[in-house]
């Protein structure tokens, strides 16, 4: 009878580390860990025994927010309707000027000269805050709800180019080259060798979008932009904080509600 071969193991063994693996592990660790011990006095950490000192003021605006005063909730449901639509329209702006922005910033499809200004432009578009952008636009057509509008299409765009670019980076060659193969344009390469396998990838990073671009409108009421954001700084100027609530739940509710419909429009493009 022959003895029994014990079983070989086969769960790999991690990798072992190199010297200089660790060394460098230790230098980005131990920057993170001295740059939080150094900003402790830039972002204030030592008051934050305030939280409890001041509670009574907390309780006092805490009694307020538990008491929402929708005596002019018309007004406000009516607000959060154009905050809505000027999130629907940024972002519908925003998709197409991100669609062309997105296949000139790919490098699988456009040449280098082309791809490098589209990504500093891109850039640019996000690294301009909303309010910035926003206040540029309220010089340029007035106070309202295009201000709004304009500001988040241009910062979406830049957000969105950079999605629809890494997608279409990370695409499966074989289509395009099959377009290719039958002497097609390198448009009908991009139409149907491109378009159908990140479509739905793009419409998913544009519902995204949808739903933070509703936050976003929000906050563009504080210059004028229009939406709720104006009438929720008004609220809070005038110290009117039962009104103050009022909005946020409102607010909570048709981001909500947004946030369902795109789960369900996602589920659809699977």
């Amino acid at each position: 009878m022959t003895d029994a071969v014990a079983p070989v193991s086969t769960v790999p063994k991690p990798p072992v580390k190199s010297l200089g693996s660790w060394l460098l592990d230790v230098l980005i660790w131990g920057g993170v860990a001295v740059v939080l011990l150094i900003s402790i006095d830039a972002v204030d950490l030592k008051n934050i025994s305030g939280v409890v000192t001041n509670s009574a003021r907390i309780e006092d605006f805490g009694r307020d927010l538990l008491r929402p005063d929708f005596t002019n909730w018309r007004l406000f449901v009516a607000q959060m309707w154009e905050t809505v639509q000027i999130a629907l329209w940024g972002t519908f702006l925003a998709v197409f000027l991100g669609v062309p922005l997105g296949l000139a910033a790919a490098r699988n499809i456009a040449p280098i000269w082309v791809v490098t200004p589209v990504r500093w432009f891109m850039n640019l578009l996000r690294s301009i805050p909303d309010l910035v952008m926003g206040l540029l636009f309220v010089v340029a057509v007035g106070l309202g709800p295009l201000a709004g509008v304009l500001a988040i299409a241009l910062n979406t765009a830049g957000v969105l180019a950079k999605l629809f670019s890494e997608a279409v980076e990370s695409i499966d060659k074989g289509p395009v080259e099959g377009v290719r193969a039958t002497g097609a344009s390198p448009l009908h390469e991009i139409m149907w060798g491109v378009i159908p396998q990140v479509a739905p990838l793009w419409t998913s990073f544009a519902l995204y979008r949808f739903e933070s671009n509703s936050r976003s409108a929000t906050v563009l009421g504080l210059i004028g932009a229009g939406g709720i954001g104006q009438v929720l700084f008004e609220r809070m100027n005038g110290f009117e904080y039962r009104q103050v609530s009022a909005i946020v739940i409102i607010i909570v509710i048709a981001v909500t509600l947004i946030d369902m419909l795109s789960q369900a429009m996602r589920k659809r493009l699977l």
